[in-house]
Formats: structure tokens, sequence, C-alpha cells
């Protein structure tokens, strides 16, 4: 489930150890033995171990790269918002905002939660509900009329949302102001 682009980025030492691993596994099945197959997954287990501890370090030490994308998502969710698209498309998807930032879904999830704690959709939750704040706060419109130029097809939907995230609903958070 993810690009080309989202290889796993190695240091000159972690290259030289996974191209170890494929020696040996090269070398074993060339004189297969009772010991051959046992030997081969503990290769393959050891690939896929370093493969995870490389993938989840690149995170960490990735964090310029890293940040610039959390920043780019934020410019993507507020020209979206600001825009009418949420008329047009509705609320804007995770796939949306992963192809718009040129990663796949689920690397974009995980980098967020490396950063955030919080994976895309969350983002997105937390990005719809500081607008409906602002929306509620500083226009007169309704809540279901806030509801759709958010991009909801039920104003039902909304309010659950808005409530499970503020422990409120739109209508007393707009009280709270007025």
């Amino acid at each position: 489930s993810y690009a080309l682009n989202e290889a796993l980025h190695l240091s000159e030492r972690e290259e030289k150890d996974i191209v170890e691993i494929f020696l040996k596994i090269e070398k074993e099945y060339q004189h297969i033995d009772k010991h051959t197959q046992g030997i081969i997954l503990s290769q393959i287990d050891m690939l896929l171990q370093y493969s995870n501890r490389f993938y989840e370090r690149q995170f960490i030490t990735r964090k310029a790269v890293n940040n610039a994308l959390l920043t780019q998502l934020e410019k993507l969710l507020d020209a979206y918002f600001d825009s009418e698209e949420t008329l047009k498309q509705g609320l804007p998807t995770v796939e949306y905002l992963a192809e718009n930032l040129h990663v796949s879904a689920r690397y974009l999830s995980d980098l967020l939660r490396s950063l955030t704690g919080k994976n895309t959709q969350q983002h997105i939750h937390d990005k719809l509900i500081e607008e409906a704040k602002e929306k509620l706060t500083a226009t007169s419109l309704s809540v279901a009329e806030i509801a759709y130029k958010l991009g909801f097809e039920h104003p039902q939907s909304f309010n659950k949302l808005f409530k499970k995230k503020t422990n409120v609903s739109p209508l007393a958070f707009r009280q709270l102001f007025h």
C-alpha cells in the first residue's frame, strides 16, 4: 500500500547490512540440506526486523522533510476549506490529501502518527472542528448551513462529530459566545 517514492531511506551502513542478508540467503540456497529452510527463514526474519527498524527510524531522522510535509498538509487543508471544494466534493479525504502530497495514504498516516500522535483522519477532523468553531463564532449561518459549507451531506453527521470532539453541541458552543 506504499508508493515507490516511499522506499526505505538507508545509510550506507544500513544498506550494506541489508545486502549482506541477501548474500547469505543466496549462498544458502546454493547448497540445500536439512538446515537450509530454517537458515533462510531466519535471514528473512532478520531482513524484516531491520526493515521495520529502518522504516520507523526514518520518521525520526528525516524530521526536516517530514515537518515540511506536515506544513504542506496544513496548507492543503486550509486551501481546501477556503475554496468552494467542500461544496463540490464534500469533506476532504485521506486519499485526496495523500494524492496531492504525492505519498500513499498509509505512508501519510504513519508519518503523521510518528510526528503528532494522530493519523490523517484525525488531522482532517481537527481542521473541521477548527473551521466549524470559527464559523459558529464569527458568522450568523445556521448550524445546518455551516455543516453543508464544511462538506457534510447531513447536518446530523456534523453535529455528532462536533459533539464527540468538543463535548458540546455546535449550538451550545455558539451560545457560549453570544
